[in-house]
């Protein structure tokens, strides 16, 4: 026949206080026995937590943090200096026609400042959506310095991709190519 426990048993996280443990071994006679100790009865105001998994507990990540807002602040500055020169596309077509040698005028103006349009709308967007998702990782405390760069590769792609249609279709750019290739 098993003898009933004086106190229900302890709940995980739950141990004896020094004095509780003092006062059990003064109390059986001051010799310590080698059975497991039962621990008293502790009433907390908080029950246990299970592992630090919670949001608070996570590291604060300066380096990253420094370096997520130094790319945003870089890819800010980009996107701002861009987008003038998209929405004139006539004039960036032209630098960049002198830029890779071709000496004809660039003729492909309504496609131009449409893709030009476009592709300006591509780049701040593509810039908003990283900023967004950068703030949500950031508040949540994860890894967020890798996110900066991923939006800045799609949103290049996607404004070279909007670049490309006006500049193919002139013909002095569609004739320098076919030329060469």
């Amino acid at each position: 026949m098993s003898t009933p426990e004086p106190h229900p048993r302890p709940r995980y996280g739950e141990y004896a206080t020094p004095e509780e443990q003092r006062a059990r071994i003064e109390h059986s006679g001051g010799v310590e026995s080698t059975a497991a100790p039962v621990p008293a009865p502790v009433e907390h105001p908080h029950p246990p937590t299970g592992p630090a998994t919670t949001t608070a507990a996570r590291p604060s990540r300066r380096a990253d943090r420094i370096a997520t807002i130094v790319l945003l602040a870089y890819g800010l500055f980009t996107v701002v200096t861009a987008i003038p020169q998209l929405i004139d596309f006539p004039a960036f077509a032209e630098t960049w026609m002198g830029m890779v040698g071709i000496d004809e005028p660039f003729t492909n103006f309504e496609q131009g400042r449409t893709w030009g349009m476009l592709s300006a709308v591509a780049f701040a967007g593509g810039w908003l959506a990283t900023a967004s998702w950068s703030w949500r990782s950031l508040t949540r405390r994860r890894i967020t310095w890798w996110i900066p760069l991923v939006g800045a590769i799609v949103s290049f792609v996607l404004a070279s991709a909007c670049l490309t249609v006006p500049l193919l279709g002139d013909p002095a750019i569609a004739g320098y190519f076919a030329a060469r290739g």
